[in-house]
């Protein structure tokens, strides 16, 4: 692509990316720090990648969530998983109407724009799976009848790493659906004295819709003409061939722990997402630190690990480490 080009790309880019501004303003008055989870809940709207927050409670993962739901002017619905749920609580149902003497289709929750599934890991695996034709093909099949999902739709869902009681692993072939896992840590000192002294004083205030899905669209549509180089695509095809085929990158000593490396889902959202983080940073171009930024979110959860890797308190995200630091940047 000319230099013009991308002059006149930024220069659009530039324009379309006001309402970034406002999304920002409005998740921070609601949500103190946590700025790299709302880069990601920003990077996931706005390439259509549905997103896994993992952390232990009360880190704002559920109101982060609910707030950027709020900042758009969308359809939300919250589920809230527990090990009694059933398909037909997600998804909906055939529903038999004496009057008109046959079934008809009660839509279930998973039919809005933005669906938070809440501590999706309390429910069974066949509670889990109603999401993966919606979450794959943005359609939901009750019965006979196929129905398509609003536009746009997104999957937002939380889990708890710490508690194993009560709660089901995702399966690989679950977590491989979502875009990003990203794992929310917790706050500094100084944000943790903002989070108590806002509610000592009376919380925070109510978000309001500042952005409309018209808004959202158009976005879509213009970071989907964000340039990414020859040498960038490269870049990113062998960071994922690296998980899976280490000795070919020399790092011999990551063959025993990786069971199975990432799936060509890792290549594609891993594109996508390093798109979209330029789009967020108001750029029309890719660079390699924007694959550097959300490779880890891409990743972690399509890495198998071995025993060994366990018994030696081996990570994926250490992994990915050596992979990032081993593999060359264009």
């Amino acid at each position: 692509m000319e230099r013009t080009d991308i002059r006149e790309l930024n220069a659009r880019i530039e324009a379309g990316t006001g309402f970034l501004t406002d999304l920002v303003e409005g998740m921070h008055r609601s949500v103190v720090g946590q700025t790299h989870l709302i880069d990601a809940l920003l990077t996931g709207l706005v390439c259509g990648g549905h997103l896994l927050l993992e952390g232990v409670p009360g880190l704002a993962k559920t109101l982060a969530i609910k707030t950027l739901a709020s900042l758009v002017d969308a359809q939300f619905s919250r589920i809230q998983f527990t090990p009694d749920l059933l398909p037909a609580d997600v998804t909906g149902t055939l529903i038999y109407s004496r009057q008109q003497e046959a079934f008809t289709v009660k839509r279930g929750p998973v039919f809005a724009n933005f669906v938070l599934a809440d501590e999706i890991n309390r429910a069974p695996a066949k509670v889990q799976s109603a999401l993966l034709e919606a979450m794959e093909e943005h359609q939901v099949t009750i019965g006979e009848e196929t129905l398509p999902l609003p536009k746009p739709f997104l999957v937002l869902a939380t889990q708890n790493p710490i508690e194993q009681e009560g709660t089901y692993a995702l399966p690989e072939a679950q977590a491989d659906r979502f875009m990003m896992k990203v794992v929310v840590t917790y706050p500094t000192k100084e944000e943790e004295r903002r989070i108590v002294r806002a509610h000592v004083e009376g919380g925070f205030a109510k978000p309001t819709a500042v952005v409309s899905l018209a808004d959202i669209e158009q976005a879509r549509q213009l970071a989907g003409e964000v340039y990414m180089d020859e040498r960038i695509e490269a870049y990113v095809a062998d960071l994922i061939f690296a998980t899976r085929y280490p000795l070919q990158y020399g790092l011999e000593d990551l063959q025993k722990y990786i069971a199975f490396g990432a799936s060509p889902r890792g290549s594609i959202n891993l594109a996508l997402a390093a798109r979209a983080r330029a789009f967020v940073r108001r750029r029309g171009y890719v660079v390699p630190e924007d694959v550097r930024e959300i490779v880890h979110d891409v990743l972690r959860h399509r890495i198998g690990l071995t025993y060994e890797a366990e018994a030696d308190g081996i990570t994926t995200d250490a992994l990915i480490d050596e992979v990032v630091n081993k593999v060359e940047v264009p």
